[in-house]
């Protein structure tokens, strides 16, 4: 009786540890079960972070793709272009400078004929400056506007134009520009006597709207922007060609911080104004 009375106590003691025993398993197998799924977790929230870095690179490779393949397409153009003119096709906008130091376009072209533009060679690290920032650094040229030229009335501004010959053409504009533009004249007439020679303007100084708008000013209200012609020609507008001399033109004036309206959606090649960057500089050098 005795030893069958110790022998509940016994198999409820027996099912107490095995109890223990088996919570303790459980538990550490659910412990293990969380961390792994953690650490699935984890793994699978740093797959999907490098799938998103591999992504952003190969938008970035598509967009320097798609900028090549842009220049690529104006090259294949310039080179036609020449091509159609019997002219050698490794001749093209980089080249330039080579034609410049040989002074002979003869056995290329006539500076009036006309080219076919690679955009993508010209106005680099220049930005054409729109109305908010000519009216920031100048202010209104004047009250009022139409699309035909009018004296500007704005005291400051008057202050700072300039009536100046400059080599064959003869221009009003603000005083750092012509100073911008004489060197560029003394230049040209170096390395270019012929193109020099036959420069001629459309016009500069004209306060008046950009024609076809009637809110936008033109730059050349501010004296800052020159029309130029050669051998008396105008180029056309919005044609898609450029004369050849205007080409070699662009170059000077770029070194010199202008922007050159050939590289607009609606090419206007004779066109050339001071950058933005370049009027910042001037104004912090108080020269406006």
């Amino acid at each position: 009786m005795r030893q069958g009375a110790l022998i509940g106590p016994i198999i409820i003691a027996i099912g107490l540890v095995v109890a223990a025993i088996a919570f303790t398993v459980v538990g550490a197998l659910l412990q293990t079960a969380d961390g792994t799924t953690e650490m699935r977790l984890n793994g699978t929230d740093q797959d999907i972070a490098d799938l998103r870095n591999d992504l952003a690179r190969l938008r970035d490779t598509q967009r320097d793709l798609e900028a090549e393949v842009k220049r690529l397409s104006e090259d294949i153009g310039l080179l036609s272009g020449l091509a159609a003119r019997g002219q050698p096709v490794q001749v093209d906008a980089v080249q330039m400078t080579s034609l410049e130091e040989t002074g002979d376009h003869q056995e290329t072209e006539e500076m009036t004929e006309e080219m076919i533009l690679a955009k993508s060679r010209f106005n680099a690290g220049i930005t054409q400056p729109k109305n908010r920032v000519m009216l920031d650094i100048l202010g209104h040229p004047r009250d009022s506007y139409s699309t035909a030229c009018q004296p500007v009335s704005n005291p400051r501004l008057k202050s700072l134009l300039e009536t100046r010959q400059i080599g064959p053409i003869r221009v009003t504009m603000v005083r750092p520009a012509l100073d911008s533009l004489e060197r560029i004249m003394a230049q040209l007439q170096s390395s270019e006597p012929d193109i020099y020679a036959a420069m001629g303007t459309a016009g500069a100084l004209c306060a008046r709207l950009i024609r076809g708008s009637a809110t936008s000013v033109s730059n050349h209200s501010w004296g800052t922007a020159i029309d130029l012609k050669l051998e008396g020609q105008l180029d056309g507008f919005g044609d898609g060609g450029t004369q050849f001399g205007l080409l070699l033109l662009a170059e000077l004036f770029n070194e010199e911080g202008w922007f050159w309206g050939a590289t607009w959606n609606r090419e206007d090649s004779m066109h050339f104004e001071i950058g933005e960057e370049t009027l910042r500089k001037w104004q912090a050098e108080g020269k406006l």
